[in-house]
């Protein structure tokens, strides 16, 4: 039998099409494609039919999707439109962390096990992975709506106050404890950062603009943004924040100029490709055969208490808008990913966290990541009575229409 000249490219290409062939079979179920893509990677991963397991390089591919993916997002996200939400997302994150963590913690105490493991767990329910829901509010057109921008920007103070988080445990999880110096450090550079992104950045850029058409290299404006996403999203891991964030901001950079400089459909072009290995990849990363009566019901809860806890923490704060911004809102920051991940597998490590919660934490991160998309289709795809009435109304209409007031 002849060898296949290139296992790496012919494991891209089976990791492509399936994703793609899942994600074509659940649109015509009327479900959102990124579940198809992750339920693809759940059936030909390496615990369930065993066809394809991804390597460390494909790791990689993996997570350059997850960067263009924000970068797509970004391009739509005018830094004016973050600061006009920012007061009302920073809100939204901070109790859509204090509810979470409050939720699991006293969970874990009540079922008997110790405060360091509940700490663990905890803190494990609180970071958000705005990756998912960002698709799908692309999928929908939705990201010029108002709760999409809140929950951009909210995922944007939720991942610094998730970093802090996991430098916190790390710390627990460590012999010389918590170095409380190194912490005030990280606080300040990820604020510095968000706040040069969102409020400088763009001016740069601006600057920049006109220089551009002298440029000979083709594609010259595309090359440059692409250079800016991955030299930010360098700049996002080494502070200490997830490279996904950096990735997002640079794509804030450039969106006033998107559309005249035709960045979007090309950028769109590169997220179509690479976005679909890291979707696959979630996927493959849940082991089923770890499931038993004991784990499920376990599973059970904290899947409850995660999302529960999501969209009251985040909803709360938004009940003035309206139940329905709310409800859009608490969905959309319901899945937990990276951080989450990273703070079970210290724990693990480090002997704080038993191997039934490091399963919990692993497959509540899944159930938040599946039950996500579909309610934010029927949320942002499917108006209220309410929302109908108002739009036959041509004043409330056009008031409406604009988002940000």
């Amino acid at each position: 039998m002849q060898q296949i000249a290139d296992p790496f490219l012919y494991t891209l290409l089976l990791i492509f099409v399936c994703a793609k062939l899942f994600g074509e079979l659940f649109e015509r179920l009327s479900l959102p494609a990124v579940l198809g893509e992750i339920a693809a990677g759940v059936v030909m991963g390496p615990f369930a039919l065993h066809v394809i397991v991804p390597s460390a390089s494909v790791e990689s591919i993996s997570e350059l999707g997850a960067i263009f993916l924000l970068f797509a997002v970004g391009l739509e996200t005018h830094p004016r439109e973050l600061i006009n939400v920012g007061r009302t997302s920073l809100g939204v994150a901070l109790a859509g962390v204090v509810v979470p963590f409050a939720a699991g913690f006293v969970y874990v105490v009540l079922h008997g096990d110790s405060p360091q493991e509940a700490t663990f767990v905890a803190t494990a329910m609180v970071a958000t992975s705005v990756g998912i829901t960002a698709r799908v509010l692309g999928d929908l057109g939705a990201l010029q709506a108002r709760a999409a921008k809140i929950i951009l920007a909210a995922a944007v103070f939720d991942d610094i106050i998730g970093i802090l988080l996991l430098a916190l445990v790390a710390g627990l999880a460590s012999e010389a404890g918590v170095e409380w110096q190194p912490l005030v450090l990280l606080l300040a550079e990820s604020v510095a950062f968000a706040v040069f992104m969102i409020f400088i950045a763009p001016r740069i850029i601006r600057r920049m603009h006109g220089r551009l058409r002298h440029v000979t290299t083709r594609n010259a404006s595309l090359v440059i943004a692409l250079a800016i996403c991955l030299a930010l999203s360098v700049a996002a891991e080494k502070i200490g924040m997830a490279a996904i964030v950096g990735a997002f901001f640079a794509g804030i950079a450039f969106a006033e100029f998107a559309p005249e400089l035709g960045l979007r459909p090309q950028v769109n072009a590169l997220s179509e490709f690479l976005a679909p290995f890291f979707f696959f990849v979630m996927g493959a990363q849940l082991d089923l055969r770890v499931l038993t009566p004991k784990i499920i019901l376990s599973v059970a809860i904290i899947s409850v208490l995660a999302i529960l806890s999501k969209v009251i923490g985040c909803g709360l704060p938004l009940l003035r808008e309206g139940w329905r911004t709310a409800l859009k809102v608490g969905v959309g920051m319901t899945p937990r990913g990276e951080v989450g991940l990273i703070v079970a597998l210290i724990g693990l490590n480090a002997k704080m966290i038993s191997e039934e919660y490091y399963a919990v934490v692993i497959l509540m991160i899944a159930v938040t990541t599946i039950f996500a998309p579909p309610v934010l289709r029927l949320l942002f795809r499917y108006p209220t009575f309410a929302e109908s009435e108002l739009a036959k109304s041509p004043a409330t209409a056009a008031a409406a229409a604009e988002p940000l007031q």
